[in-house]
């Protein structure tokens, strides 16, 4: 399971947030904060895999939470959601030990993969990678615009594709067995399949 904690100072956007999160059968919502401090405070007590921070926020902004958290929890990885997509923010946040940067208006998938990515510790970053989340969605291969899929879950669907078990996947992506088994049910879900062979065969109809 992924533990995690979210800072962000717009009460509807950290609802939506906590809500999108909590759909997904490995994470884990252990709080949601108002501000830097407030969500510091917590971690003095308690312990998360991952933190998402807004950058922008009273009493202490996303930076001073990334600079505070790789200070005294080194290992609890920490995500900044931002609304600028300004490289030289994102390098000063990479900068002081963020390991990821997402833009608010990506696709909610794009957040769901990253916060995978970076608890497998497989997440590259990337300033290109920043400005890809811009498309909204609207991926370039046109199974994955119709069936709204991450680059993650498209790369997982080639391999089932090609005959890969579930552990075999793991092992080439670096991931961890359950983290795969998530991201097929998410696929099952999104193509409206129930089995392995409908799967393919749907992805076979797509010309994948």
């Amino acid at each position: 399971m992924i533990h995690i904690a979210l800072a962000d100072d717009h009460k509807m956007f950290a609802k939506g947030i906590e809500s999108l999160l909590a759909e997904e059968d490995d994470f884990v919502i252990k709080g949601v904060f108002n501000n830097g401090v407030e969500l510091l405070n917590f971690l003095q007590n308690k312990a998360v895999d991952v933190v998402l921070t807004d950058m922008n926020m009273p009493i202490m902004d996303g930076m001073g939470v990334v600079a505070a958290v790789k200070k005294n929890l080194p290992d609890t990885k920490v995500i900044v959601l931002s609304m600028y997509d300004d490289k030289e923010i994102y390098e000063k946040c990479l900068k002081l030990g963020a390991d990821a940067y997402v833009l608010k208006g990506s696709d909610p998938d794009e957040l769901i993969y990253t916060i995978r990515e970076v608890h497998e510790g497989s997440y590259i970053q990337g300033y290109q990678k920043l400005l890809f989340q811009q498309d909204d969605g609207k991926y370039p291969d046109h199974f994955k615009e119709r069936f709204k899929l991450s680059r993650r879950e498209l790369e997982i669907l080639r391999l089932i594709k090609d005959g890969n078990l579930n552990k075999e996947i793991a092992e080439m992506l670096s991931l961890s067995q359950h983290t795969v088994e998530s991201h097929r049910k998410k696929i099952h879900q999104k193509l409206g399949v129930s089995s392995a062979v409908e799967l393919v065969k749907k992805a076979i109809e797509m010309n994948l």
